[in-house]
């Protein structure tokens, strides 16, 4: 049984100049997996994610001919219904701990912030709840990291109190939008081995929107390939080096390759009617 089905999703935004489509007829479902989102910044990745949350404001309006998590109708939910879902059943990793963390509240403060308003879980409990959080992202010293702002943290570090802070109400699904772009291999690495594990143990639906087709070949389970706001391809993760659309070869066709030529990278040809169309 899916946990999210998703049937031709438009977003569209109105501009001076007329309605622009970010998102044109996007269709897929998900289980308890992973399942990857990749294309080219603009392709409609972040929006896709941003729409299954309803998290699209004016002049930004989301159409579709189904949009159902867990037997819920996303697309009638009333925004009550919806806060009652976001955070609680469907949790977002935003890009960058830079820009989503509170820079004037302390990473204590923010942890126990959803439980203190949602939950009505105060003190000690609170505390406790996102210490155990904190130590479930393998953050060595939860105490320090409690009382500290999200200035005094690395990227990486920063990156894990994100996962963490989605993490506390156990969410069934987790949309990380590009978790690991700003980290190191290193870092890269655990993150993604918590995200593996949360989908494993916790039985999880995740979305991993990304650029970078090689992380996602290897992490998840199946692949959305987007262009111009549309899905061109879908296939397993273990075969995307098969991958027969031109839009598809051509992102793979520009990857560095170790011990490969040394002449410049290849462009991704676009003079095909695929490129014209944004269409499979």
């Amino acid at each position: 049984m899916s946990l999210l089905e998703v049937q031709n999703l438009r977003v569209t935004f109105d501009t001076e100049t007329g309605p622009v489509q970010a998102v044109r007829g996007v269709s897929f479902s998900l289980g308890r997996e992973r399942l990857g989102i990749v294309g080219e910044s603009g392709s409609g990745k972040t929006m896709t994610g941003r729409s299954v949350l309803r998290l699209i404001r004016p002049p930004g309006r989301i159409a579709a001919d189904r949009m159902v998590f867990d037997g819920q109708d996303l697309m009638r939910a009333s925004e009550r219904d919806m806060r009652a879902l976001r955070g609680k059943r469907i949790g977002m990793v935003m890009q960058d701990p830079k820009y989503s963390l509170n820079p004037v509240m302390t990473v204590g403060e923010q942890l126990t912030e959803g439980l203190r308003r949602r939950d009505r879980i105060r003190g000690a409990e609170a505390r406790a709840k996102a210490v155990a959080a904190l130590e479930a992202v393998q953050i060595r010293d939860p105490d320090r990291v409690m009382a500290a702002y999200p200035h005094e943290l690395s990227g990486g570090m920063g990156q894990r109190v994100m996962i963490a802070m989605m993490l506390i109400p156990e969410p069934d699904l987790l949309i990380a939008d590009e978790p690991t772009s700003a980290l190191d291999v290193t870092v890269q690495a655990e993150v993604l081995s918590i995200l593996d594990a949360l989908v494993r143990d916790r039985g999880m639906g995740l979305i991993f929107i990304s650029h970078d087709l090689r992380l996602v070949g290897r992490f998840c389970d199946r692949v959305l390939v987007m262009f111009k706001g549309r899905v061109v391809e879908e296939l397993e993760a273990r075969r995307l080096t098969e991958a027969r659309h031109p839009y598809t070869r051509g992102l793979l066709n520009c990857l560095p390759r170790i011990g490969g030529p040394r002449e410049p990278l290849p462009g991704l040809d676009r003079s095909g009617d695929w490129a014209k169309e944004g269409a499979a």
